[in-house]
């Protein structure tokens, strides 16, 4: 007695769908590697660029103190510094004329928004974050003001 056997059906080929492989859409540059990566020379626009990077159109700009909190309100609010200071010249004359001793905390923030790196150019934050009257806007505090 035989018993039939299941009818099995062939194991079929897995359907693979890859990606399909496009024509170039440009002929090879006739350019070798080691010449691709090297550069001679800045391009022009890019010299320019940085030949302008640190020059400033006015020499001296305005900074506007605004007291945040519970901060002592100063009697000149306005004041100018060179734009080619650095913003730790800020914090050191406003500690200066705050009369504040060397263990007090100041915090300072540009636009009410950031504490700019003390070794940010003025001009820089100057060009990037004036207001409509030209200022640079600063806002200080004893505490912290913003998470």
């Amino acid at each position: 007695m035989s018993t039939p056997s299941p009818s099995s059906s062939p194991p079929s080929k897995p359907t693979t769908t890859g990606i399909p492989d496009l024509p170039p859409s440009s002929p090879p540059l006739p350019l070798t590697m080691t010449s691709s990566l090297l550069l001679t020379a800045l391009p022009r626009d890019s010299s320019d660029a940085l030949s302008n990077a640190f020059s400033f159109p006015n020499p001296k700009i305005t900074v506007r103190f605004q007291p945040i909190g519970s901060a002592p309100l100063l009697r000149q609010q306005i004041s100018r510094i060179s734009a080619e200071q650095r913003f730790e010249t800020v914090v050191t004359y406003l500690r200066r004329v705050l009369k504040l001793e060397k263990t007090a905390s100041v915090f300072l923030y540009v636009n009410s928004c950031f504490a700019p790196a003390l070794d940010e150019v003025v001009g820089n934050l100057h060009r990037c974050f004036k207001d409509s009257k030209d200022q640079l806007i600063v806002s200080y505090s004893m505490t912290p003001a913003f998470g």
